[in-house]
């Protein structure tokens, strides 16, 4: 009962989510991990047609971290619709759809396609994608085409919309506030922050697409601080992300103002990283006398 939790009126068994793109469609990871213990899934990006994402190498290995470019390959929405979601419906986990889309009417479109269609019980809108028609510039960077997205989608779907905001701008907290004007029941910061590496002896970059998403370890600092400029910012709730692997993580993420969590690069190296966590967070509450886990959301002290 210490970890239920009610976000958008949407009711969860725990705040400890995956991070899309690091969980698949769950589904993967069911032989490893009991679902039912995680608080939800939010499955890998979905586009309105299948898509076959960038060309290799696409991933590489950083200290304290990862970098990717995978291009958001996925089977389309309507396959995760009929294939996929039925299955996940047997476990307990709550999904969350995350979509993009290249243009406004792109995420329309995957959104009308989850309209009216139970078992999923959130949108994730990833606005770090390009937008075609504003010149290539990701639509996370700017607070009025960011809300412009955020309104458009609220206005097609019947789902609370969580917006996940990039790391890669100037001030984050303008994002987010333009997203929340524009109707979004929830932001989940941060996204990956961009990154490269170089093979020097090919005098090549190490990912063909030459930058990648920057996850791990390594981008927790500014993933919490972000957080709580967030939070600071906005009165809807924040899910926080980047670099969480254990419940220490995830204590802080909640001290700087989370309300939930999502773990993302640690289920590549240990698929039992939620439910370690949630045991963690457990333990954690009852010894520092929390009654339950939204008595932590905030709890920082700084005098």
């Amino acid at each position: 009962m210490m970890l239920k939790v009610e976000l958008f009126g949407v009711k969860f068994e725990n705040p400890v989510w995956t991070a899309s793109g690091t969980f698949g469609f769950g589904l993967e990871y069911a032989p490893y991990v009991d679902l039912n213990k995680v608080g939800a899934v939010c499955v890998k990006g979905l586009s309105i047609e299948p898509r076959e994402g960038n060309e290799p190498p696409r991933i590489w290995e950083t200290p304290c971290g990862m970098l990717n470019a995978i291009g958001l390959q996925n089977p389309g929405v309507k396959y995760f619709v009929e294939k996929v979601l039925p299955e996940l419906q047997n476990y307990k986990c709550r999904v969350i759809a995350n979509i993009y889309g290249s243009t406004v009417e792109e995420y329309v479109a995957v959104a009308k396609e989850l309209k009216g269609v139970s078992g999923v019980h959130a949108i994730e809108l990833n606005i770090s994608c390009p937008n075609v028609k504003k010149g290539g510039l990701a639509f996370g960077v700017d607070p009025v085409e960011a809300g412009k997205l955020t309104e458009a989608v609220k206005k097609n779907s019947d789902k609370p919309v969580i917006v996940k905001l990039s790391p890669n701008v100037t001030d984050i907290t303008e994002i987010a506030k333009a997203v929340e004007s524009a109707g979004a029941d929830a932001v989940s910061a941060i996204n990956t922050l961009l990154g490269m590496a170089i093979d020097i002896y090919k005098r090549k970059p190490k990912i063909k697409n030459r930058f990648g998403g920057l996850s791990g370890p390594a981008i927790k600092p500014v993933a919490v601080r972000m957080v709580y400029q967030v939070a600071k910012a906005v009165k809807i709730p924040v899910i926080g992300i980047g670099g969480i692997s254990t419940w220490e993580d995830a204590v802080e993420f909640f001290l700087a103002g989370a309300s939930a969590v999502q773990v993302g690069t640690a289920n590549f190296y240990n698929p039992k990283a939620v439910e370690e966590i949630v045991s963690g967070l457990e333990k954690y509450l009852k010894e520092m006398g929390y009654s339950h886990i939204s008595e932590l959301v905030g709890d920082l002290k700084e005098e």
